[in-house]
């Protein structure tokens, strides 16, 4: 079972139906994509020289030619690594080598970026430019047939950040993308054939996993001509291509009723915001509603269960006579129908509604492990299940309610930051003692990065200089947006610094 028969039904249902939009122009066809992803898979295994189950890495700002390369990638029958286009080239390195991906595609603002970074990945033969003859050329030739592809089999690479700062790779095979997609039919929405999603969002996330879905219902998978989220051309963009469907972390959504330009949106346009990756004030989400109308979702996932562990429907969005409306709306909904989801303690147990404990998952979503990482993949693939690090508890009407990050995770902006990543770069500092990172809560981006620093005794030290080393070594939008110098960090009598007191102070 290869994912790419989804494009290939759907070229035969749907063959003279737009498939992908640069602005609001048609791109492809449907059966015009399908020939493309074909013959591309032909030149990554002649041309190229991969073989089944190769890695094939994309670091592309979002455009049409990112569904192109993912499409081509598995009608070959390789394994695609997509990597978020805000990455430092450290970064972008590190993912390389892990993967040892050794075809990787571009687009020109990150091409000399990921030369950059190709020097510390060795497997990596060749960088392609989607904007290059070289690309072009991989439409010369006649299409081929579907590459054999087994359902365990690894179909994308989801690197996800660690609490030990080093990505990780969620291992998603076919059948991970397929039960994905099928789940989204029975929990989110079941479109009419036609329509659109819009890609305001990566493509290497959430925006990109939902493309499964709408392009098997025959859908137009848009990119912004911009090839990023601004509030009015996505209207523009939703008012050309209704209706829309489209996936947007809470702070974009933030954006988009607040800005003026959300009074040009047709209420025909719209079909479906789905929102997830952080948590939603109540008083954005009621203000949201009001304006864009019933048509809000909220999903809850990890890269490890790709956009399934629990969802908040429509539904329930929209019904505000309900006494309890506005504590459903803070929270995430209940387990999706493509998974077992528990609240544990510490040795597993279930725990019963209203105590607060881990949130475990299992089921046909959850990654197969890390991409060579046993160790990692042991404490979180325990039993079958995946042990999640999230922590809540369950009430009696079955909506799971999110408390807090056992792994400490920052939230800001959608993008997941995990403190420790940020600590190594700030400790590489000589007139740096010690220090902790945590969360502080933002009214537009949900949470932003504070550093707690303690300089070694005499040593100068100001924000300026970590804030050079931050730029240097992580991505910009990473790095603390406060520094706070403190004698010392609080330590619990193990010496283990408690995080709980420096938010405290904040």
């Amino acid at each position: 079972m290869n994912i790419a028969h989804l494009l290939l039904g759907s070229a035969r249902e749907f063959r003279d139906l737009p498939a992908l939009a640069r602005g609001e122009a048609v791109h492809l066809t449907y059966r015009e994509l399908w020939r493309k992803a074909s013959v591309m898979s032909m030149h990554l295994t002649g041309r190229f020289g991969l073989a089944r189950g190769d890695r094939v890495a994309f670091a592309m700002t979002n455009c049409v030619e990112a569904i192109e390369v993912m499409y081509a990638i598995w009608h070959a029958g390789l394994c695609a690594v997509p990597m978020n286009a805000k990455l430092h080239a450290r970064e972008f390195a590190f993912i390389l080598e892990n993967s040892g991906a050794r075809l990787c595609f571009v687009t020109p603002d990150l091409a000399t970026t990921i030369a950059e970074a190709a020097r510390e990945a060795p497997a990596l033969k060749e960088i392609v430019d989607v904007t290059t003859r070289s690309y072009g050329f991989m439409e010369v030739g006649d299409p081929v047939d579907l590459a054999e592809a087994e359902p365990t089999d690894p179909a994308w690479l989801f690197y996800t950040s660690g609490t030990t700062g080093r990505p990780k790779g969620a291992t998603l095979t076919h059948r991970n993308l397929l039960a994905m997609t099928l789940n989204y039919f029975a929990d989110v929405d079941r479109p009419p054939p036609g329509g659109s999603i819009l890609h305001a969002a990566p493509i290497s996330h959430g925006s990109g996993l939902w493309s499964f879905p709408l392009l098997t219902r025959g859908a137009v998978q848009v990119f912004p001509e911009s090839g990023k989220y601004e509030v009015p051309e996505t209207v523009a963009l939703m008012n050309r291509w209704p209706p829309c469907s489209l996936f947007l972390a809470p702070t974009m959504v933030k954006r988009l009723i607040e800005h003026g330009s959300v009074s040009d949106l047709r209420p025909d346009s719209l079909r479906l915001v789905s929102y997830g990756g952080a948590p939603m004030y109540v008083a954005d989400l009621k203000r949201a509603l009001d304006l864009l109308g019933d048509k809000l979702a909220q999903l809850y996932g990890q890269g490890e269960s790709p956009m399934t562990i629990t969802h908040l429907s429509r539904e329930m969005h929209a019904d505000r006579a309900h006494p309890r409306w506005e504590q459903r709306l803070a929270s995430a909904g209940r387990a999706d129908s493509c998974v077992s989801v528990k609240v544990v303690d510490g040795e597993g147990r279930s725990l019963p509604a209203g105590e607060v404990g881990e949130i475990i998952v299992k089921g046909d979503t959850v990654m197969a492990g890390y991409w060579n990482d046993p160790e990692a993949t042991a404490r979180s693939l325990r039993r079958g299940w995946l042990w999640t690090g999230d922590v809540g508890a369950f009430d009696e009407e079955g909506l799971l309610t999110l408390k807090d990050r056992s792994k400490d995770m920052i939230i800001s902006g959608g993008s997941n930051i995990y403190p420790r990543e940020i600590e190594d770069v700030l400790n590489l500092h000589p007139a740096v003692a010690e220090c902790s990172v945590v969360g502080r809560p933002h009214p537009e981006w949900g949470e932003e990065v504070v550093a707690f620093v303690v300089a070694r005794d005499g040593q100068a030290l100001g924000p300026a200089e970590l804030d050079r080393l931050c730029l240097d070594n992580v991505a910009r939008f990473k790095r603390p947006k406060d520094y706070r110098f403190v004698e010392a960090l609080p330590k619990n009598n193990y010496g283990k610094i408690l995080k709980t007191e420096l938010r405290k102070l904040l």
